[in-house]
C-alpha cells in the first residue's frame, strides 16, 4: 500500500491564478494539484489534497491526518497554512500531535515581504520548509516527502 501524503492548504489559496498572480503565479490550485498527482503516482505516494479557508477545518484536517484507529491516517503532512502561518497556534498544537514528517511550504519568499509575514509559527513543528519556488515548491515538498519515507 502507497503511503498517504496531506497536502493541506490554506485560506484564499482557492483563489491562486487569479489573486496577486504577481505574487503567487498564475498557475490554479488545480493545476498544482494535477501536477502532485501525477508526480506522486511516479514515486508511490498516495495523495490527500484539501484547501479551507476555516482555521477549525484545517485543524481538522490535520487531527484526521493520525488516523482514527480503524483506518490508518496520512504518512506526512505537506502544508501550505498561508495566512495562518504567522497566527495559528491552534494548526501548530495540531500539527505537534501529527507523529509523521511535516513540510511547511510557501509560494512566496515570506522573508522578502512584510516583516508580518517573517515569523512563522508553524516552523517550530516542520521538518522542512519550502518557500519562494512559486507551484514548483509542491512538486519539491512531494520529492522530499518520498525521500523522507524511503520512496525515492
Amino acid at each position: 500500500m502507497a503511503p498517504r501524503i496531506d497536502i493541506i492548504n490554506g485560506p484564499n489559496l482557492n483563489l491562486l491564478g487569479q489573486r496577486e498572480p504577481d505574487i503567487y503565479g498564475s498557475e490554479t490550485l488545480a493545476s498544482i494539484e494535477a501536477a502532485c498527482r501525477a508526480l506522486a503516482d511516479r514515486v508511490g505516494l498516495d495523495l490527500h489534497f484539501f484547501q479551507s479557508n476555516h482555521e477549525g477545518a484545517l485543524v481538522d484536517r490535520i487531527q484526521a491526518a493520525r488516523g482514527d484507529g480503524k483506518a490508518p491516517g496520512a504518512a506526512g503532512i505537506v502544508i501550505n497554512p498561508a495566512a495562518y502561518t504567522h497566527s495559528s497556534v491552534a494548526i501548530l498544537d495540531a500539527l505537534a500531535a501529527f507523529d509523521g514528517p511535516v513540510i511547511e511550504l510557501h509560494l512566496s519568499n515570506v522573508h522578502r515581504r512584510e516583516a508580518f509575514r517573517h515569523h512563522s509559527y508553524i516552523s517550530a513543528r516542520a521538518d522542512a520548509v519550502i518557500a519562494g519556488c512559486g507551484a514548483q515548491g509542491y512538486e519539491l515538498a512531494l520529492w522530499r516527502m518520498a525521500r523522507l519515507l524511503g520512496r525515492a
